[in-house]
């Protein structure tokens, strides 16, 4: 069960604290803080860890709860092979996923997440900025090379957001993921998210790259799968254990964990 917590409380899992009171990190930190301990105490539980073993007050736990946390996931995760069918889906559906020298030309304002930010106070910025630069007529001016230079928390904004010409390499993944494999031209209706904070994006240009023959891509393809399946069952055992448990000042409902991403 999940319970609110008063001002100066601080968040718990079943009575262990994820943090010092009156420092509590950013609500994506905390949701991160708080599955690793559901899995510290599982593993405990069964007896993977010693129950010796202490939780930090800084998120960061010991070696020997890493390693009991892989080996319990190991024992608990159904994660069932792809079958060729299945394999064949994903690439049919994923056309763009699956080529080489794709590029994207973009750039972006930069919200940065930041210990003790507002971050639903961030988003609304965010969003009053997105909107603003996507319903400009593009007659006068270049809004988004403005909010760029007065808004972005990247150095990119004193060229107005300008990125340059990019790779998926070039990005964090959850960035690329938004970027690439899509035919959008213009700036993205969505705020994107990742481990850096929201993003208002614009892609100016695509070269789309070469498509792969899936005989090529099989592996690939099969990988994407098994981590699709993966972080599924990693969210169902993480919802079974959180509604087993007494947590305390964090919502894990608020959005999928960043330990899944």
């Amino acid at each position: 069960m999940t319970s609110a917590k008063s001002i100066n409380d601080v968040a718990r899992i079943n009575g262990v604290p994820l943090h010092v009171r009156d420092a509590a990190p950013p609500p994506d930190e905390l949701r991160q803080r708080a599955c690793t301990e559901l899995l510290r105490q599982a593993a405990q539980q069964a007896g993977l860890l010693s129950v010796a073993d202490v939780v930090s007050t800084d998120g960061v736990i010991s070696e020997a709860a890493a390693s009991a946390i892989e080996s319990l996931l190991e024992q608990r995760l159904n994660v069932p092979e792809p079958s060729e069918e299945a394999c064949r889906r994903h690439y049919a559906a994923h056309p763009g996923t699956y080529r080489t020298g794709e590029r994207v030309l973009a750039r972006h304002i930069l919200f940065a997440v930041t210990p003790g930010v507002d971050v639903v106070a961030l988003r609304k910025r965010a969003e009053t900025i997105l909107l603003d630069v996507r319903c400009h007529d593009g007659k006068t001016g270049d809004p988004f090379a403005n909010a760029a230079r007065a808004s972005s928390n990247c150095p990119s904004g004193a060229q107005g957001g300008d990125l340059g010409w990019l790779r998926a390499a070039d990005c964090a993944p959850e960035f690329a993921r938004e970027l690439f494999g899509h035919a959008e031209v213009g700036v993205l209706p969505r705020l994107v998210h990742s481990r850096f904070g929201l993003h208002v994006v614009e892609v100016l240009a695509r070269e789309p790259g070469v498509a792969q023959p899936f005989d090529a891509v099989h592996g690939a393809v099969a990988m994407s799968l098994r981590q699709l399946a993966y972080v599924t069952a990693l969210r169902q055992y993480l919802r079974l254990l959180a509604g087993e448990a007494d947590v305390t000042g964090v919502d894990l409902d608020a959005a999928d964990t960043p330990l899944v991403q």
